[in-house]
């Protein structure tokens, strides 16, 4: 089912780009946090015109400052507005081309015209992906996922209409076992987890603790990502660099699905170099803790991530193609508009 578009802005009210990037989340479930982020910067252009090169970029720079710096965990929107931004800069670099020498008005009308063309097409891309890496997937093989990442569970389901497998699914301790539903559990997960099962496909779920065990009965692993970056790596859930380091030392194929806009620009060494900040480690004597209190596990929050280094990757499916680690470089030089 199509989700609802936009309604068009309020040009009377000042506009809110860290509301209007959680409502277009919010509303369309199937939005990526790249993707919402363009949307809502094509928004803000619609509902702030400006009438000139040097208005439209400050704009643009102050309101994706803004919006990165209200979010806990801003890398994979940060793919989108870069992705926006470098597209919109090598655009207004070559006004010429666009109408008349000065016309501005139409240099934005293309601005945002494409830029809506490149939303739908990024909604499209895991059409492609599945299309690519169905392959991977062959017939009587145990595939193990984790994350409730919706390119993945595209994938799983394009491959279940033509071949017949097992999956084994990685979930937080509240919702393994066959996943009794709990508050703030894993609920995407969940949901893949039931959509599989409702298509015939036979579904284990198992807790974290279990991947080591249960890798010696997987034939590959297969992962989604928030964001894929310059070496050839990804930032993932918090629980998947275990994955790939088990899957490399079981000899396990382990691949990584990803659409292209989800590519970027950060180039970390290590899991303590991501630009976020995380207190996944949280030292605390009794007299830390107050009594009755409950402590909340921010391992298993779903705003918590890890760094998978690229030497742990097989392959990165795309929508671009199937990708080795060492060529996300040169994908990220390129334009997707």
């Amino acid at each position: 089912m199509a989700a609802p578009t936009p309604t068009a802005p309020d040009v009377t009210k000042p506009f809110d780009i860290v509301a209007t990037y959680n409502e277009l989340l919010r509303s369309d479930p199937d939005l990526t946090m790249p993707i919402a982020a363009i949307e809502a910067l094509v928004l803000l252009l619609t509902h702030s015109p400006s009438s000139t090169i040097s208005e439209t970029l400050d704009l643009l720079e102050k309101s994706t400052t803004h919006l990165k710096k209200s979010i806990p965990n801003p890398i994979g929107l940060s793919a989108g507005t870069d992705l926006f931004q470098r597209y919109l800069i090598t655009t207004l670099q070559r006004p010429g081309q666009l109408g008349p020498a000065g016309d501005f008005n139409a240099i934005r009308a293309h601005l945002l015209s494409n830029g809506r063309l490149f939303i739908r097409r990024a909604k499209e891309s895991r059409d492609k992906i599945a299309a690519f890496g169905r392959g991977f997937i062959r017939d009587g093989s145990t595939v193990l996922t984790n994350g409730g990442s919706r390119v993945v569970a595209s994938l799983l389901q394009k491959a279940a209409d033509e071949k017949r497998f097992k999956v084994i699914y990685v979930l937080s301790p509240a919702k393994a076992n066959d996943g009794d539903a709990s508050p703030g559990g894993d609920v995407e997960g969940m949901e893949t987890v039931r959509e599989l099962r409702a298509n015939g496909v036979p579904v284990a779920t198992i807790p974290e603790s279990a991947v080591a065990y249960s890798l010696g009965k997987a034939d590959v692993v297969i992962v989604g990502a928030e964001g894929v970056v310059e070496n050839g790596g990804i930032v993932s859930r918090m629980g998947t660099y275990q994955i790939g380091l088990l899957a490399k030392a079981m000899g396990k194929p382990f691949y990584v699905v990803a659409e292209s806009h989800k590519f970027v620009r950060i180039y970390p060494l290590g899991q303590y170099d991501l630009p976020i900040e995380q207190h996944v480690i949280n030292y605390q004597t009794a007299e830390d803790i107050p009594d009755g209190s409950k402590q909340q596990s921010l391992a298993h929050s779903s705003d918590v991530v890890d760094f998978t280094p690229p030497h742990l990757i097989s392959a990165l499916i795309t929508d671009s193609g199937v990708l080795t680690p060492s060529a996300v470089s040169e994908e990220l030089i390129k334009i997707w508009f």
